[in-house]
């Protein structure tokens, strides 16, 4: 399963000098994307920038937002509804939302249960929607959202350079402070910091610095950092269990969505046995059908051949042609000659048809009163018979491979065909 996460830029902000952040361009506008790619999560394969177009290809694709752009708020999970959960949500939240609710973008902890405490993140809904349109219109599809970093006991404390801004290069150092009570990023110069982290820190807090801020940071905590470069972080967020893909923008895999995902997702390589074995059956049923085929025609062939035989044993005067257009007319044909000739009367001659009528003639009706034959068909006047006296005449010739349509006061009588209930 290949993992593709992108770096989104930070939101677009009005800096100390009144104008716009310089550094953060305007979504799809030469946006350039950070991005590291791995086959498992856990070993980075490719790094780099480039537009969100040429981004490369993968079977999970993750969005990790900056931790300035995600605000974070401790309540007590209300209990409603999936479909009212975020209305619930607001209503909590209302006091304490910078924004009007409707821009913000709320998401859940992952596993929070009603009633007990829980985490809300907080992001601006409308750029938030604008950075997704941006990467889908390039065709590259979010499956989950997550942030740099999150509320989490032990602590962790990140070191980063801060951005260019329009005033020029800024060398400071940020800290993103993240421990149980919420996650805090401030400039490292100042006294703030020192302020906000417990000296000495916790047990197991967790330290790391980008390869830029390191020195400062070592300096700063007078201890070594784990040096950590932004790839490296970005993968380590995407195995969080946190998806802020949630309510109005959670995913949905509908018509040629879902079958664009089902196809990337049968491409992936843990489904190549499924892929392999779809293969083999597809070419077992193809094969299988082809001998079943082959041997229907066989057997047909065999028992075409063999009734040809018989008839060319039993009327060697027939000429072959007529055999092989259609062995079973010929013999069909020849047998009622020979009947003919000797004098016998055959299954749909009139003879035959009066003898089983007689015998199963209702004893209670007098004679026919009207009786006509044509070829195979036998007409009897039937005026007066009953439903019962109909069905015991039926039945009874029914048994001896006849059939018996009643015509209103007449009843028509012809040899039963294979597989014919009256």
């Amino acid at each position: 399963m290949s993992i593709l996460v992108i770096q989104i830029p930070e939101r677009q902000r009005l800096s100390a000098r009144g104008g716009p952040d310089a550094q953060t361009p305007v979504s799809g506008l030469g946006t350039e994307y950070a991005y590291v790619s791995s086959p498992d999560g856990l070993v980075m394969s490719a790094q780099g920038e480039c537009s969100a177009a040429l981004l490369p290809k993968a079977s999970t694709v993750v969005a990790m937002l900056a931790d300035t752009d995600v605000s974070w708020h401790r309540i007590t999970l209300p209990k409603a509804p999936a479909a009212r959960l975020r209305a619930a949500l607001v209503g909590v939240l209302e006091e304490s939302l910078l924004d009007d609710a409707d821009e913000v973008h709320l998401a859940v902890a992952p596993d929070a249960t009603a009633g007990q405490p829980t985490w809300v993140a907080a992001v601006d809904r409308r750029w938030l929607r604008a950075e997704l349109a941006v990467l889908e219109k390039a065709d590259v599809f979010v499956d989950r959202i997550v942030p740099s970093s999150w509320p989490d006991d032990p602590p962790s404390g990140h070191f980063a350079e801060t951005r260019t801004t329009a005033a020029g290069p800024d060398q400071g150092v940020m800290l993103h402070w993240a421990h149980a009570d919420g996650v805090a990023s401030i400039r490292l110069q100042g006294g703030l910091p020192r302020a906000l982290i417990p000296r000495p820190a916790p047990a197991g807090t967790r330290w790391s610095a980008t390869p830029g801020a390191a020195a400062s940071a070592e300096q700063w905590l007078g201890m070594p950092v784990n040096v950590m470069a932004r790839p490296e972080r970005a993968l380590q967020a995407a195995r969080s269990l946190w998806n802020l893909r949630q309510f109005d923008l959670a995913q949905r895999t509908r018509g040629a969505r879902a079958l664009r995902d089902g196809l990337r997702r049968l491409a992936s390589p843990q489904w190549r046995p499924v892929r392999l074995g779809l293969v083999a059956l597809v070419v077992a049923q193809i094969v299988g059908l082809n001998l079943w085929a082959w041997h229907q025609r066989s057997t047909i062939e065999a028992r075409k051949v063999a009734l040809q035989g018989v008839v060319r044993a039993a009327f060697p005067r027939v000429s072959d042609l007529d055999i092989q257009r259609d062995a079973a007319a010929v013999m069909q044909r020849e047998v009622q000659t020979l009947r003919a000739v000797a004098g016998k009367a055959g299954d749909a001659d009139l003879e035959p048809m009066l003898m089983a009528a007689a015998a199963a003639w209702p004893t209670d009706r007098p004679p026919a009163e009207m009786l006509r034959y044509e070829t195979g068909r036998l007409t009897l006047g039937a005026a007066g018979w009953t439903e019962p006296q109909i069905a015991q005449f039926r039945g009874m010739l029914q048994t001896s491979g006849w059939q018996v349509d009643a015509n209103g006061t007449q009843l028509v009588m012809s040899r039963a065909r294979p597989g014919t209930r009256s």
